[in-house]
């Protein structure tokens, strides 16, 4: 790999999160700042194919911090997924000389350009910049706060109406692989069951749980569900309990797409900015190919070709606390 780097790249790749723009914005200014050249690729992955590649300056990010979203668009790229395809990408990029890329996506993200970086030595780092919090090797990604926040004031809020009619509401938020969103937001709204993919849904256990309550006269139930939960969700869920207990008057709400917008929180900007920093200082002084996390508040450095291959694991403490704080 290259010795002296000089021109970087940057691009967001795979689903948008809140906090993205304030790590590129730090990956401009801090390659600026050191003297590089930085670029911007539109659009991810496709963006290298397609040479859809902008030079950026101090002012390209001004006023972006506080945006949700990413000014450098996003999207999924199934070509670059072939050999050909990533050739194709290596050559606009040699055009401009580019010599180094700042990937800022999740998993999937992570290994193509682990792919791309053995296939044409162009050194990689990459920023956990996902909702789901996903990727071992750090305690948050950019913009899981945001989501949980996001989730956490509209279940408040679901949470009076379901007071107000002594309803019991099922709530899906987003989770396709991880259940993290489900079990922070879950904890601090007071739901009585959360549903994650990462634990078998037991549904006679919710049953049980749920008429045990209905003794004690307690009507106002949530039950908060991962949308990638083995049951299938919301629905299906609601289904389930309508037919065990017909008459608890049930209501289902998701949340969907709602918790990836919105103007990032301040532990979004923050951690964002510092990974954007060590992602081009990692660039300058030779560390290639990891993935730039925060452990215990300190930066911390994953190898990409072992972030790909490991996930987050929920301690079943965390389902304790949800046990014992419902009864």
């Amino acid at each position: 790999m290259i010795k002296k780097i000089t021109k970087i790249g940057v691009l967001t790749s795979g689903g948008d999160s809140p906090g993205m723009n304030a790590a590129i914005r730090a990956v401009v200014r801090t390659g600026i700042y050191h003297g590089l050249e930085v670029f911007g690729i539109r659009h991810g992955y496709q963006g290298m194919l397609d040479d859809d590649i902008i030079k950026m300056e101090g002012q390209s990010v001004a006023n972006i911090i506080q945006r949700g979203g990413t000014i450098l668009k996003t999207a999924r790229c199934m070509e670059f997924m072939t050999h050909e395809g990533r050739k194709k990408a290596f050559e606009n990029l040699k055009k401009r000389g580019i010599q180094g890329l700042v990937i800022i996506g999740g998993d999937g993200s992570f290994k193509g350009a682990q792919t791309f970086s053995n296939e044409f030595d162009i050194p990689c780092i990459g920023l956990p910049g996902t909702i789901d919090k996903d990727i071992a090797g750090t305690d948050f990604t950019i913009g899981f706060d945001t989501a949980v926040n996001t989730a956490v004031e509209a279940i408040d809020k679901v949470r009076d109406t379901a007071d107000a009619h002594d309803r019991l509401f099922i709530i899906e938020v987003m989770g396709r692989d991880a259940g993290y969103i489900a079990l922070h937001s879950g904890i601090a709204t007071g739901a009585e069951n959360i549903l994650i993919p990462e634990r078998k849904t037991n549904p006679e256990e919710i049953i049980a749980s749920l008429q045990e309550k209905k003794k004690r006269k307690k009507l106002v139930n949530l039950i908060i569900v991962a949308e990638g939960d083995e049951f299938g969700g919301a629905n299906e869920l609601s289904n389930y309990i309508k037919k065990e207990i017909p008459e608890l008057e049930t209501r289902v709400c998701i949340l969907g797409h709602i918790q990836r917008g919105g103007s990032p929180s301040c532990l979004d900007r923050v951690i964002a900015s510092r990974m954007g920093y060590h992602a081009v200082e990692c660039l300058i002084e030779g560390k290639y190919n990891v993935f730039v996390g925060i452990v215990n508040n300190k930066m911390h450095y994953t190898p990409l070709n072992e972030a790909v291959k490991k996930k987050q694991k929920i301690n079943e403490e965390w389902m304790n606390i949800v046990k014992i704080l419902a009864t």
